[in-house]
């Protein structure tokens, strides 16, 4: 069983991630995890924070000779900002200095702060903050990207790319090739294949700059190159669109996951709805007439691309502050500002690759099993060879 886990907060010393359950023999690039790390911090819209860190992962155990030994992963990334928090953030009491405290006492609406102070019984919402922030999404992202390798040993691959920022929307499918180059620029807007509906989102995001306001906005993330055969219809936690949603919406900010056409196909007839079913008698294979159930039928990969998208709300923290309460006091106050961004739907889109890419992995993993890569790869060609012969 595929199994992760992430540890660190915003401004501490670094971010911790462990992986479990991945096969030994999976050849793994460092440049290729720290492309990935990169491809998180970019996008028009970002704040001060990302001039600040470069994030690289730096892999302690589970690869050895740049291949996977079949123990638990485990990646360090440095925050380079810890050390202008060493004496906010001390681990020992006796290192604490009261003065070069930075406590958050005015709660942020939208944001996890007073929630998470109540529920834990802090005076103040600092550490609330300080795990609660999508910083977190550094070390799923490192993760994600030694999952999207030993997806790519299959061939295939998970990517991603911005459907709306705000009210702008891209209005048409994009093509698997439109995402590939997307996913490949060395200067990356805001990840719209159409270069005329992006720049349209770039001006919607400087007027949310101008007027010291954020935006969200829609990330598409597409699977390319599945078999059938994934997930179950046989129990409520088998099923994979359970398990991508599940996935997706818990990253930071988003609020809602659709998979393939659901909000179109909830107001329309079913008619108008169903992919239909088709037989290449040549080609010994069945297709479908479109896409719209997103590449899952009953919890199940069909074969098809698996389309997940993700509804981003605009990040809690604003310029212009909003109405709040100041908590020692109980009088009304604006709420806290930390330094933030405006846009980050591309580098949503990057996370929503590594959760997508993650459960993907645990499903195929859960299939096919394999203590290691040639293993894995002898049950999933048996299969592939009763497919055929379906």
């Amino acid at each position: 069983m595929l199994r992760f886990e992430t540890a660190g907060e915003s401004h501490g010393e670094c971010l911790v991630a462990t992986l479990t359950g991945l096969p030994a023999g999976i050849p793994v690039d460092l440049e290729y995890v720290d492309r990935q790390l990169w491809r998180r911090q970019q996008g028009y819209g970002r704040g001060g924070r990302m001039k600040i860190e470069t994030d690289r992962a730096r892999i302690v155990s589970g690869v050895r000779h740049s291949h996977t030994i079949g123990s638990p992963i485990a990646v360090v990334i440095e925050n380079k900002d810890w050390k202008n928090w060493t004496a906010a953030l001390p681990v020992a009491a006796a290192d604490a200095e009261p003065d070069k405290q930075k406590p958050v006492e005015r709660p942020r609406p939208g944001h996890a702060d007073l929630a998470g102070a109540i529920k834990y019984d802090f005076p103040e919402a600092r550490y609330i903050l300080e795990r609660a922030s999508a910083r977190e999404t550094t070390a799923r992202v490192a993760l994600g990207a030694l999952t999207k390798s030993f997806l790519k040993h299959f061939e295939i691959e998970v990517l991603s790319h911005v459907v709306a920022v705000g009210p702008i929307r891209l209005e048409r499918e994009a093509a698997w090739e439109e995402i590939v180059a997307v996913s490949q620029r060395e200067e990356v807007l805001l990840g719209c294949v159409d270069p005329d509906v992006e720049n349209r989102m770039k001006q919607a995001v400087d007027h949310a700059y101008r007027t010291g306001d954020t935006i969200g906005g829609i990330f598409e993330v597409v699977a390319h190159g599945l078999p059938p055969g994934l997930g179950s219809h046989i129990a409520w936690d088998t099923r994979l669109d359970g398990r991508l949603a599940q996935a997706v919406v818990s990253i930071q900010a988003v609020k809602g996951v659709e998979i393939g056409h659901a909000e179109e196909g909830a107001m329309s007839y079913g008619s108008a709805v169903q992919d239909t079913i088709h037989y290449d008698k040549a080609e010994r294979q069945f297709h479908r007439g479109s896409n719209r159930a997103g590449g899952l039928e009953g919890g199940i990969t069909n074969g098809q691309d698996v389309v997940v998208r993700g509804f981003l709300k605009p990040i809690s923290t604003l310029r212009r502050p909003l109405e709040s309460v100041d908590l020692p006091t109980r009088e009304p106050a604006l709420a806290a500002y930390e330094r933030s961004d405006v846009a980050v739907v591309p580098a949503a889109g990057v996370i929503g690759e590594a959760m997508v890419a993650l459960v993907l992995t645990q499903a195929f993993l859960e299939k096919f099993g394999g203590d290691s890569i040639g293993e894995t790869r002898r049950n999933y060609e048996g299969y592939l060879s009763q497919v055929r012969r379906f």
